[in-house]
């Protein structure tokens, strides 16, 4: 059952893939989603495009393996393929746009609710919407504190971030957003240290939150149970 879902997401993780590039290329530029669709073909013609493919692939996969018996698997599913969107537009156009982030969030509340309604879990719902309250709450403190260092899409992002990590526990939520800062200062200073980038260069922190959110989202109950013991 199990590896039968996580292929089922794997291969629509390929589809999903090959249909990024449309997001990624339009959004940021504001334009419009409808087709045609020249980016998919010119995305796969790239070693980039195929390795977003497989990339996305590989990650609804790992997915579908973790959550194949939760009724949350959908919003973990599109959790899944807006992180990847993200972190691309991201890392080229230093932007988390509100076009990706205001729709999956209001999806990923829909679709967390008929998941609370057919697990009768409705507390797991109620902490999903509090941890994403207590994220923004917490970011959008840090972001008043340095805006230059903390971008008011990070604490959208954060948001996001609180609500599908919530579903799983607040031990999930610090990791996963605490693990965003590790990711973010490692890299960071190996970048700074090698000289790709600058002191003053900035350096686009939506993917190392998403990194960190994914982390926990896949492997933050192991983590968390070696922690305490």
């Amino acid at each position: 059952m199990t590896a039968g879902v996580a292929a089922g997401c794997g291969v629509l993780g390929l589809a999903i893939g090959a249909l990024l590039p449309i997001v990624i290329e339009r959004v940021p530029e504001k334009r419009s989603l409808r087709g045609p669709y020249p980016e998919m073909g010119a995305g796969l013609r790239t070693w980039r495009g195929r390795l977003l493919v497989l990339g996305t692939g590989l990650l609804f996969a790992a997915i579908g393996w973790r959550f194949a018996d939760s009724s949350a698997l959908p919003a973990f599913l599109l959790l899944g393929a807006a992180l990847v969107a993200l972190s691309v537009i991201d890392l080229v156009h230093n932007l988390l746009p509100n076009r990706i982030i205001y729709p999956v969030t209001a999806t990923s509340i829909a679709l967390l609710g008929v998941a609370a309604i057919a697990d009768s879990d409705g507390d797991a719902f109620l902490r999903s919407l509090a941890c994403a309250a207590g994220a923004f709450v917490v970011f959008a403190v840090l972001h008043l504190a340095s805006p230059r260092a903390m971008g008011f899409g990070d604490v959208r992002l954060a948001l996001l971030l609180g609500l599908d990590l919530g579903w799983l526990g607040v031990g999930e939520v610090v990791l996963g957003l605490l693990l965003g800062f590790v990711y973010g200062a490692v890299i960071g200073l190996a970048l700074i240290a090698t000289g790709v980038k600058s002191r003053r260069d900035h350096i686009p922190f939506g993917p190392f939150l998403a990194a960190g959110a994914l982390t926990a989202l896949l492997v933050g109950k192991t983590i968390l149970d070696w922690y305490s013991g």
